[in-house]
């Protein structure tokens, strides 16, 4: 409105200069001679074009001065709406750091328990370890005392002790030795018991070293980041940096579960006197299951190179691969099934169940299968050899993985792929090669139930 005014005024001091100009005044005339009225009539005709002129260019200057404003409304306008994203952005901000105080608080509270129990721990270990000692001086007395009665037993049994009495004597002896028996299991007990607490002691520490070494803001955000990216590979470091492996392991998940473990989860194994590494075990009704391939939501990569393969990869939480090297130790027990099921996206299940041999390295992996319900071993058997996009199989000119992406036991190019690119969405077309065309899949170890 305040740019309309001003055009306005301009416009009108203009045409007042104009027509000033353009008609004499009374002096003029007195002075003029009569004879002239043409020339006086064509010079206010030339003022008055100069007048539309002049008109015609400040109406433009107002529509440009118009447009300009109207330009500037949709900048303000422009400026408004990002003032008020950055509002609403620096309010979630806030909220955040809320959250992340109220976590500061709560990690304190855990560090102030754990130095508690650590503490208690401490003085535990230090009254067992005493007793211990205790026990085992009254150990060493007693069998000097009974070696010492012994010999002279057996002096006075010859002339002095009637045969009811040595039979006497006999069976006292056989009540020593099973009571020696129960206190060396008592010492056996509570030296698993000692190492436990030590175990637990220097997770406690630590832990509250980590604790102690960051600021709370940091541990906040470091546990935020671990629990995305925690990978399969970080489990094993996590688990062997305290010194608490030992060396009785189980060999696989069906020697833990008949060690009593019922609860599904992660279990440090050790197959074929490999190293020691982490497995996932599921325990149901059917029996136990080592984990060896889990396929969700498309979350991992799975067109990876050989090495990839071999080591395992993913996240044990989600998606991986064991592993071929970890698979191959498994395997090497036999009494184990391989066992595949895969969901469709019409949320039915598919499961099949096959007999299998495993070769090593040397042969890529080669895999020998045959129906789990086979009755007899005469059946013959067509090895597949492991192949991905960098580790050809050499059977044939195409390679399978390339062509359909992952690594895989192929036969021909045209089987199913549990390990090809995943489909994240339900499909409403023909798949492309090399999709998966099943919502999700897992592949196990079925472990023979011990009798």
């Amino acid at each position: 409105m305040v740019a309309n005014r001003v055009t306005v005024k301009l416009a009108l001091l203009m045409v007042l200069v104009v027509l000033t100009n353009a008609f004499p005044t009374t002096e003029d005339t007195d002075t003029e001679e009569p004879n002239l009225p043409r020339l006086g009539t064509r010079s206010a005709f030339a003022a008055l074009d100069d007048v539309r002129l002049v008109a015609n260019g400040l109406l433009q200057l107002g529509k440009n001065l118009r447009d300009f404003v109207q330009k500037t409304k949709g900048q303000i306008n422009d400026i408004l709406q990002k003032l008020n994203i950055f509002d609403k952005s620096f309010y979630q901000l806030s909220v955040l750091a809320s959250e992340i105080k109220e976590e500061e608080e709560e990690l304190k509270k855990t560090t102030v328990v754990l130095k508690a129990n650590n503490e208690e721990i401490k003085s535990l270990s230090l009254e067992i370890n005493s007793k211990v000692e205790d026990i085992v001086k009254e150990r060493i007395q007693l069998r000097n005392k009974v070696g010492g009665l012994e010999e002279k037993l057996s002096g006075l049994s010859q002339g002095l002790l009637s045969a009811d009495q040595v039979t006497e004597i006999s069976a006292l002896k056989e009540v020593i030795q099973v009571q020696e028996r129960s206190i060396s299991e008592l010492l056996k007990a509570v030296r698993e018991q000692s190492e436990h607490l030590n175990y637990q002691k220097n997770k406690i520490k630590g832990l509250e070293n980590k604790l102690n070494s960051t600021s709370p803001q940091e541990t906040t955000a470091k546990f935020r980041w671990d629990a995305h990216t925690y990978k399969m590979s970080d489990y094993l470091a996590n688990y062997s940096m305290d010194g608490s492996f030992s060396s009785e392991f189980p060999r696989d998940c069906g020697e833990a579960f008949g060690m009593g473990e019922n609860a599904s989860g992660l279990y440090a194994i050790k197959p074929n006197q490999s190293e020691p590494f982490l497995v996932y075990c599921e325990f149901t009704e059917d029996g136990a299951y080592t984990v060896i391939q889990r396929r969700r939501d498309g979350s991992v990569d799975f067109n990876l190179p050989w090495q990839s393969y071999e080591d395992g990869f993913g996240d044990f939480r989600g998606e991986f691969w064991l592993g071929l090297k970890k698979i191959f130790s498994i395997a090497q027990h036999g009494d184990s099934h391989l066992h595949i099921q895969m969901e469709d996206w019409k949320q039915e299940k598919h499961l099949m169940e096959f007999r299998y041999t495993l070769e090593g390295p040397a042969s890529n992996y080669t895999i020998y299968l045959k129906p789990a319900d086979l009755s007899t071993d005469a059946d013959t058997q067509t090895g597949m050899r492991f192949s991905t996009k960098d580790h050809h199989d050499g059977k044939s000119n195409v390679s399978c993985p390339t062509e359909y992406t992952g690594g895989w036991w192929f036969s021909t190019c045209d089987d199913i792929n549990p390990n090809g690119k995943c489909i994240q969405s339900r499909p409403r077309r023909k798949h492309n090669r090399g999709q998966v065309h099943f919502k999700s899949s897992q592949i196990s170890i079925l472990h023979a139930k011990k009798t």
